[in-house]
């Protein structure tokens, strides 16, 4: 049995009982489920435009150093695997607002007129706070980041090569340079791609059967036309910096979870202090111990390195700040409605 208090009819409380409300229950999954297919078959049409998305900082990261801009994959399902966990991944993030919808109809009938309104502030600012750790992730956090760590990795010192006269009568061959591929290119033609850092070659392409398969003499088969293919240029560092696919789509996952619960801080911080278990005055005596906790849960939610540690701490310090300056405007007694007094320190 429930109380149940209906959000119709505020002042109406009565008992609901336990088969109605596993029927509601069953009923709000429904819903949230059904709410939910459609942005999975967007994402999914979307797929590949989104692993687009997500890979563009760590291109621009490898273009900065004038590395070869490619990703590996070391499986037949590793592509396919990035591809779907980026789109259900952007599906739950679009679809949790309608999840969590359907979930505050199922448990506010049994709350108090004055608990609703904690929810109806804590909701929307969770929301934006969420939003806002991706926003950061993608703009300033993955840049600086991936920057920093390719840019160390091509300082690591390698060998030194020889350098000797060439023997008389040799002359080198000149490849020509573009920041881009030439339009129609001849068969045979190679060239050097410095935005791509690859070398690339147009090589004959040939027309295929109707099963899809290249004719057995492939000499005699008819040309469409040329495709292009590229070599990417190491360099003569220590490190070839070729990345795995799969890791790099985890590595965004984990930050974009680490950061979306380290930045509802300003949520915890108010539900503390409503709750009467901390409060201002508090807060602002321990202010240091609080830089402390966010210099470990950075250290906690990243991989540990200086740079991402303090990339995290110092917004969780910033929007510990804001709570309790939130705290302060707006204390559970202003809500409620009724004088209330701090809890001793």
């Amino acid at each position: 049995m429930k109380m149940r208090n209906d959000l119709s009819t505020p002042g109406d409380v009565s008992l609901m009982p336990l088969g109605d409300h596993l029927e509601d229950l069953r009923r709000r999954l429904i819903y949230a489920m059904l709410g939910i297919l459609p942005v999975v078959v967007v994402t999914l049409w979307f797929g590949k435009a989104l692993l687009g998305v997500i890979v563009a900082p760590a291109i621009e990261a490898l273009r900065a150093k004038d590395l070869p801009v490619s990703f590996q994959v070391l499986s037949f399902f590793e592509g396919f695997n990035a591809y779907l966990k980026v789109s259900l991944g952007v599906s739950i993030m679009v679809g949790a607002p309608w999840v969590f919808y359907q979930l505050w109809r199922f448990i506010a009938p049994g709350l108090l007129i004055h608990e609703r309104r904690f929810v109806y502030v804590l909701s929307p600012l969770s929301a934006v706070l969420t939003l806002c750790s991706a926003l950061f992730l993608y703009f300033v956090m993955l840049p600086v980041v991936l920057l920093f760590f390719v840019t160390f990795n091509s300082s690591l010192p390698a060998p030194v090569p020889d350098a000797r006269s060439l023997p008389p009568g040799v002359t080198l061959p000149v490849v020509p340079m573009f920041k881009a591929d030439p339009i129609a290119p001849p068969e045979g033609s190679w060239w050097v791609n410095t935005s791509l850092s690859q070398l690339r070659f147009a090589l004959p392409d040939r027309d295929e059967s109707a099963s899809g398969e290249v004719s057995a003499d492939a000499a005699t088969a008819p040309r469409v036309g040329t495709v292009i293919r590229g070599v990417p240029l190491t360099g003569d560092q220590l490190i070839s910096q070729q990345y795995q696919l799969a890791e790099y789509v985890s590595m965004v996952v984990m930050f974009t979870l680490a950061l979306a619960l380290g930045f509802q801080m300003p949520v915890v911080v108010l539900l503390l202090g409503w709750a009467r278990i901390l409060s201002v005055g508090l807060l602002t005596k321990f202010r240091r111990h609080a830089m402390l906790v966010c210099l470990i849960l950075g250290a906690v939610l990243t991989p540990a390195d200086p740079l991402s540690m303090m990339l995290l701490a110092v917004p969780l310090w910033l929007l510990f700040e804001l709570g309790v300056m939130l705290l302060r405007w707006l204390p559970a007694a202003r809500l409620v409605g009724e004088s209330q007094e701090e809890p001793p320190m």
